[in-house]
């Protein structure tokens, strides 16, 4: 992996130190000959394309020029290369900096529902083609079918899947996988990584970071004074989580399923 990644660098790596990260990817820092610190994200067994798919969803998501993104310095098969961006604590001022941030991110939009290429969340593929009911067509039902074959989850859950009213907009350049633990702070700003990006309804980001603790109200109230949001967005929150908890539902198992069970109950 040192050969691989310092050849990829033009240099090679002295010295390599793990570092917290996901529950998919090994994570370091790694110190290079000519004096740099580097992010090395680090898989033997990615799925082909993973991370090319990640590299093109920073550069997608910089783009906006809204909120800091790392930039990519390196690509392989199992490994991403991204530039080191020291950790810092979170100043006063920090949610409002990312509630305004991300609204900007959203607003700037994207062309379509999908994105040009498909990508994955955490191991699992997305499929970014667009289609009329893009949530619950490219979203909703392959991991319902997933769950069902993989963990045993009802097949009724296509049917209420289905009887979903699901809101349409513009869609919004989202981040697409923007849990609490892929808002990182560095020099007192926020900063966004690990992203699973594509068009789609804006409200999916806000749901995902209520989900897993991001979304305090200083967010939400600076990310409405930039781009306002319908007042009945909170009441809608529950379907957009339905995507992450079927994901942890087929990743981990657990009582995630349940929590998808009650929501689809709830709404059909």
């Amino acid at each position: 992996m040192r050969v691989e990644i310092g050849a990829a660098l033009g240099t090679t790596i002295t010295h390599l130190r793990a570092v917290g990260g996901g529950d998919i990817n090994d994570a370091y820092a790694a110190t290079t000959a000519d004096g740099r610190t580097v992010f090395v994200k680090h898989n033997d067994g990615a799925p082909d394309g993973m991370f090319d798919a990640e590299a093109d969803g920073l550069a997608w998501l910089a783009e906006a020029r809204a909120i800091r993104i790392p930039k990519t310095l390196a690509i392989g098969r199992d490994f991403l290369v991204l530039e080191w961006l020291e950790p810092s604590a979170r100043p006063r001022g920090f949610d409002e900096a990312l509630g305004r941030g991300l609204a900007m991110l959203h607003r700037f939009g994207a062309t379509a529902n999908g994105h040009t290429r498909d990508n994955f969340i955490a191991t699992i593929p997305q499929d970014n083609r667009d289609a009329p009911r893009f949530y619950l067509e490219r979203r909703l039902l392959p991991l319902i079918d997933r769950a069902i074959a993989t963990r045993g989850a009802p097949t009724l859950w296509r049917d209420q899947a289905r009887a979903l009213e699901i809101p349409d907009e513009p869609p919004a350049r989202l981040h697409g996988d923007l849990w609490s633990g892929n808002v990182h702070c560095s020099d007192g700003g926020p900063v966004l990584i690990d992203p699973a990006v594509y068009g789609g309804h804006r409200e999916i980001d806000l749901a995902m970071l209520a989900l897993f603790g991001g979304l305090s109200d200083a967010v939400a109230r600076a990310y409405d004074e930039v781009h306002p949001l319908e007042p009945s967005w909170r009441e809608r929150v529950p379907i957009w989580q339905l995507y992450p908890l079927l994901v942890h539902t087929i990743l981990f198992g657990g009582g995630y399923g349940a929590q998808v069970d009650s929501i689809l109950r709830r709404f059909c």
